[in-house]
């Protein structure tokens, strides 16, 4: 049956909280991700599916995602990884592609999840995490965190490109302006955004006629892709998550 109210019982004892801020605790996704999977009808309490966001729950609850048991995780995971060329970023793929957070799974119990996004056919430096409220703020606009590109091109770059793009570059009627570019060779330009929209590299790229052979991500904020290989990644250190976090302007 599907519901928006819990049995009387469901929510008794300590430590009360949001089902959305249980299940980014939970490290199922982010808080905002955790809502709509919510409202989505995926999310059951004590036998009852939930739509409702104020529904407030405990450990004790029974709590179910997609029919699968979920509980709060102890232990905060931040891991970066060098997502590989052909690897897809998410939890699972309708078309059977090969998914990041599975090259994780060997090592680490707990669920992650990729904080921000690589398109299929770019690679390098990806955060995944189990912690909801690093998440959600690391992947605010408002953060503004650095996001830094290695591109090369088949052909040679335009000669303005680089300056152009830090001016700001309208395709389409949408407007994308890099925080850096720098023409590093003829073939090769290092970019850095703060925003970061969907394939904003690759459209404005696009829009002036070159085609992109290699594009990899080699920094998010202050964390460096270092001497990772593909397929490779470590754990942040405490360090690192908190100077992460600090450069947050959210």
């Amino acid at each position: 049956m599907r519901g928006s109210h819990l049995p009387d019982n469901s929510t008794s004892g300590k430590n009360e909280v949001r089902l959305q801020v249980f299940l980014a605790h939970s490290g199922v996704a982010s808080r905002r991700a955790s809502e709509k999977i919510i409202l989505d009808g995926r999310v059951s309490v004590n036998g009852v599916v939930v739509t409702e966001l104020g529904t407030k729950v405990t450990n004790n609850d029974k709590i179910l995602v997609d029919g699968n048991p979920v509980s709060l995780e102890e232990t905060k995971r931040y891991v970066l990884l060098n997502k590989p060329l052909g690897v897809v970023c998410s939890q699972s793929d309708e078309k059977g592609r090969p998914v990041a957070v599975d090259l994780l799974r060997e090592k680490y119990t707990e669920r992650l999840y990729n904080v921000g996004r690589l398109d299929m056919f770019s690679h390098g430096a990806l955060l995944f995490t189990n912690d909801g409220d690093f998440a959600a703020k690391l992947s605010h606009p408002s953060a503004e965190i650095e996001k830094e590109y290695i591109v090369e091109s088949s052909l040679p770059l335009p000669r303005n490109l680089a300056e152009d793009f830090k001016k700001g570059i309208r395709v389409e009627g949408i407007f994308y302006k890099a925080k850096d570019a720098e023409e590093l060779n003829s073939h090769k330009m290092r970019v850095v955004l703060v925003e970061g929209k969907n394939r904003e590299i690759r459209r404005v790229f696009e829009d002036a006629g070159v085609a992109i052979r290699n594009l990899c991500r080699i920094r998010i904020g202050n964390v460096l892709l270092g001497e990772l290989n593909p397929g490779e990644f470590r754990d942040l250190s405490g360090r690192e998550v908190r100077e992460l976090l600090s450069l947050c302007k959210n």
